[in-house]
């Protein structure tokens, strides 16, 4: 009689049962030689058995549908089978006689009614402990859920944490992700350029494969990276630390949404096409390349336009200097932070209203949850009711619970964004590479708008806090309170250092020192 050796375990993964077929072939080998087995091949197979369709597993019993082996040995009878398929086509081929013998050194079998009995008996206990296992692992993981625990392996990002049974932030990849949401978020980043991006920095899936396009548009729409569990449909509020905020999520929901409209594809990609319009006309700003240079001028779709022609290198020129011209020196960069930690410092000492508006708008919105749910199991709202409406006001929660700690960290929130448009400005001479002009519009565009090319000059309307640096003449010295040779009667000393034009500043808001007035034209 002729044997076919099956070994089998249960996962494909490597770090998981590691030695299990190596250890049930020695041990296999062992029996086949101490019962003195003829050997003619050998199957090893990592995947579950749980349903049909493995294919190691096809391809022996097709071999011995073709009598090449009328026996086959293995570990145990749930190495063979865990589905009622299987094992019942196991059974078929000893009733039909194509398969003669089953061996097993940890259980007897004989090709009798009886051995068939037991046989059946040993498959259905198998198949039970699948299914039983997999409802111990489905009530586990709704514990896991009411908990706001993520009950499965850990998107990537993130670590499985086996003290605390959630998930952390990965420390090697956690910044990666979050720069990737914040570059689409900018709109300027499509996925696939997203993706080659994310490429070259090294960000690559647990089995260290590059991200696919598809994978990274399914990690940009997955709300675990905000702090919100989705799990078969249902919305959970998570424990886990958010890598990004809500807001951020939803701005690249949003980005995501309008990529869906179709765009005219450019024949030439100029960097400057689409980012001015002529300040005569109105018309859109276009670009020829003419003798080896490029030229931009106006498209004269609305008729005669006076406009003239110029070159890319002067129009980079003056965008250069525009990016030169709005970058804090340090020196005034560190200054001003100091300052704004001193202000955030005394309104911290202060709850601000707005707080406890949103403390008592979070405690509504958990009493609305708890109602739902009440709602539901007495038959008020229909399933897909209830989770749309608990999606709706778990991310209502988590948006809330965020907000309520950024102004926890920061008093009232007021000096944030005063706080970031100086780090911004101060790191553009680093962040901002001035021979590539794609940066230069990309950061131009974040700090204005209506850029207009008239008289061969690029005009643009700044935003509020950058309108003060736009017109500056540069920047000399920072003056602080304390001078002892004022030179302003109303105490302000010298100010005509901070190259700003002090005589359109009402006189209520001149006040002693340098930095106090420039906060006041900024914010």
């Amino acid at each position: 009689m002729k044997y076919f050796v099956y070994c089998r375990k249960s996962t494909e993964s490597e770090e998981r049962q590691v030695l299990s077929l190596e250890a049930q072939l020695a041990e296999l080998q062992e029996f086949a030689a101490k019962e003195k087995l003829e050997i003619v091949a050998s199957f090893q197979e990592a995947k579950t058995a749980k349903e049909p369709g493995r294919t190691v597993f096809a391809e022996m019993m097709s071999r011995i549908e073709k009598n090449e082996a009328n026996g086959i040995l293995a570990w145990h009878p749930d190495r063979l089978a865990r589905n009622s398929i299987d094992g019942g086509q196991l059974v078929y081929l000893l009733d039909t006689g194509n398969l003669c013998d089953l061996k097993f050194p940890t259980f007897w079998f004989e090709n009798t009614p009886q051995g068939k009995f037991m046989l059946n008996i040993a498959f259905g206990q198998s198949k039970y402990y699948v299914d039983n296992l997999s409802e111990n692992i489905k009530r586990g993981n709704r514990q896991k859920l009411r908990k706001g625990l993520w009950p499965a392996f850990a998107p990537l990002g993130y670590l499985n944490n086996r003290k605390t049974r959630g998930i952390d932030p990965d420390p090697a990849k956690a910044r990666m992700v979050r720069k990737a949401f914040e570059l689409y978020a900018t709109g300027d980043y499509t996925l696939k350029a997203l993706a080659n991006v994310l490429t070259k920095a090294g960000l690559r899936s647990y089995k260290d494969n590059v991200l696919s396009v598809s994978s990274v548009q399914r990690m940009l729409q997955n709300p675990i990276y905000y702090g919100a569990i989705r799990f078969n449909g249902e919305a959970y509020q998570g424990v886990h630390e958010p890598i990004i905020s809500k807001t951020t999520f939803d701005r690249v929901k949003q980005v995501m949404s309008n990529r869906g409209k179709k765009k005219r594809k450019r024949q030439h990609d100029y960097a400057f096409t689409g980012f001015m319009q002529c300040g005569n006309c109105d018309c859109a700003v276009t670009a020829e390349k003419q003798k080896g240079h490029v030229y931009y001028r106006c498209t004269k779709k609305r008729g005669v336009c006076d406009e003239k022609y110029l070159r890319e290198e002067l129009l980079a020129e003056q965008l250069q200097d525009m990016v030169q011209r709005v970058i804090l020196p340090q020196n005034w960069a560190d200054n001003m932070l100091a300052e704004l930690d001193k202000e955030e410092a005394s309104e911290q000492a202060t709850m601000s209203p707005e707080l406890t508006k949103l403390q008592n708008e979070k405690g509504g919105t958990d009493a609305k949850l708890n109602r739902l749910l009440d709602l539901q199991l007495e038959g008020g709202l229909s399933l897909e009711e209830y989770k749309q409406k608990k999606g709706e006001l778990v991310d209502r929660s988590i948006d809330l619970d965020q907000k309520i700690t950024k102004l926890e960290r920061s008093g009232n929130n007021r000096l944030e964004p005063m706080r970031e448009f100086i780090k911004t400005s101060s790191q553009a001479k680093n962040s901002v590479d001035l021979e590539n002009n794609q940066e230069i519009v990309s950061f131009l565009k974040n700090i204005g708008s209506n850029f207009l090319l008239k008289g061969k000059t690029v005009r643009f309307e700044a935003k509020i806090g950058w309108r003060v640096l736009a017109k500056s003449r540069g920047f000399r010295n920072w003056r602080r309170e304390g001078d002892s040779n004022p030179r302003d009667p109303r105490g302000l000393h010298d100010f005509e250092s901070c190259a700003f034009d002090h005589s359109a500043i009402p006189p209520t808001t001149i006040v002693t020192g340098c930095f106090s007035p420039f906060l006041i034209l900024l914010y």
